[in-house]
């Protein structure tokens, strides 16, 4: 079925920041996709081109990639009359069309938009929902599965203005019999912690950042992984809800040296850590707190450290800064051992055929695969169904908290009601969808 039209606008994430919206049109309909935008970037992702004019919206316009869509991409694209269903060969054909090796002429965001909008016209003419027609796409099997929620739930780092160096502190419902357990699980926990921040540092430290997740006043992580224990245990689900980190590292990276104090402008360069010294600072925590997965723990380009934590480590260790969601890169983390898990973001590589096989190529070597969400997000669902239809068993969307991050989850709930509706079989996750220091992932296994 051949394109009709295709349209781009400016719109809003959920930061309050332009970017890009895409319209494909084809006898089926509309289909639109909108493009996430992220804070906390590595300097190897795909470029999200920006217009830079400091007078308009600080810079962050979008209306060079807008117009990208409309003048380049869309005339291009409809006189090719590529069949929209052959996805592999629409991305190829937007990727020469740019002609960068980081999308760095039309832009990611530009070229991410018309892909993930292709796919939702492709499943509309096959007649299938999304996460089916992404299953066909990386030729996954049934039965359907439901990925582990991993809610971000206490923020530092850049998405927070504490002393808190770590950027995220998750609780992932590996307990739960299914998805809507999974929810009720990490809903109420997060309802008990936030009676626990709001009895020791007072009401104002229940306020949400970008994703949804509170930011106390904690000393250092240790103090916020108690609070997050003391959450769980109140709640009732310790030994079912288990806790991740992304420590986003590269954030405080100076010198060769981790800085922990990297929010005091006076921080004491003595007290910086070597990478050996970090990695025995995770091993302490992951030896007194239930931890099952941690993200970015060092610099993306600290590949000795990165090889030296996942050898002694028992637990996922997942490359987001490091391998951001391309092959080349995630070849390279394969080779060098440095870790067993990928943190899959679309818009870091800007297509959704390279977002299948950056997820492939991580699983032939027994990696996790956690799709994530960015934190400036809009209502756009697409991830909650690539997740089910990769199988990968693991979702980072934001606390159960703002309607951009609920988005998803209730996606996945609506997925999991439809699938059954139709007499299919769905498995929830759990912990199958982790891998285990040199265990692979059961999944990936799979």
């Amino acid at each position: 079925m051949a394109i009709s039209k295709v349209v781009a606008r400016q719109i809003w994430d959920s930061r309050g920041n332009p970017t890009v919206e895409v319209d494909v049109v084809t006898e089926t309909g509309l289909h639109r996709a909108a493009v996430p935008s992220g804070a906390s970037t590595g300097v190897h992702e795909a470029v999200e081109l920006r217009d830079g004019d400091k007078t308009k919206y600080g810079g962050k316009g979008v209306h060079k990639a807008v117009a990208n869509v409309n003048d380049v991409i869309a005339p291009a694209l409809i006189k090719s009359g590529i069949d929209i269903k052959d996805q592999a060969a629409i991305d190829d054909f937007l990727i020469k069309l740019d002609g960068t090796p980081n999308k760095g002429k039309l832009g990611a965001n530009a070229i991410l938009g018309v892909s993930i909008a292709v796919a939702k016209a492709a499943a509309a003419e096959k007649k299938v929902p999304l996460y089916q027609h992404f299953a066909d796409l990386a030729g996954v099997k049934g039965p359907f599965v439901l990925p582990t929620p991993s809610f971000n739930v206490i923020n530092g780092g850049s998405h927070a203005g504490n002393a808190l160096a770590f950027q995220e502190f998750m609780i992932l419902p590996t307990g739960a019999k299914d998805f809507n357990e999974a929810m009720q699980m990490g809903t109420e926990t997060y309802h008990a912690l936030k009676g626990v921040i709001k009895a020791k540092y007072g009401i104002d430290a229940t306020n949400v950042g970008d994703e949804g997740g509170f930011a106390p006043n904690v000393a250092g992580a240790e103090e916020s992984l108690d609070i997050l224990t003391e959450a769980i245990k109140k709640a009732g689900y310790a030994g079912k809800v288990q806790i991740g980190l992304d420590v986003a590292s590269s954030e405080f990276y100076k010198d060769g040296k981790y800085d922990l104090d990297f929010k005091n402008p006076k921080s004491d360069p003595s007290k910086w850590l070597t990478g050996v010294e970090l990695s025995e600072v995770y091993a302490s925590y992951t030896s007194k707190y239930d931890i099952i997965s941690i993200e970015d723990p060092f610099d993306q380009d600290d590949w000795e450290a990165w090889s030296h934590f996942t050898k002694t480590s028992s637990i996922q260790i997942v490359g987001d800064d490091l391998t951001v969601t391309n092959p080349l890169r995630i070849q390279t983390a394969i080779e060098k051992k440095a870790c067993n898990g990928l943190l899959l973001k679309i818009n870091q590589i800007g297509t959704i055929t390279e977002s299948i096989k950056a997820a492939q190529l991580s699983q032939s070597d027994g990696w996790g695969v956690m799709v994530s969400h960015r934190s400036g997000e809009t209502e756009d669902t697409t991830i909650a169904d690539l997740v089910v239809g990769l199988a990968t068993g693991e979702i980072k969307t934001g606390a159960p908290c703002r309607s951009e991050r609920i988005a998803k989850y209730n996606q996945l709930i609506r997925i999991e009601e439809e699938i059954k509706a139709n007499g299919g079989e769905t498995v929830y996750a759990g912990s199958t969808g982790f891998s285990k220091g040199p265990e692979a992932a059961v999944l990936s296994k799979k």
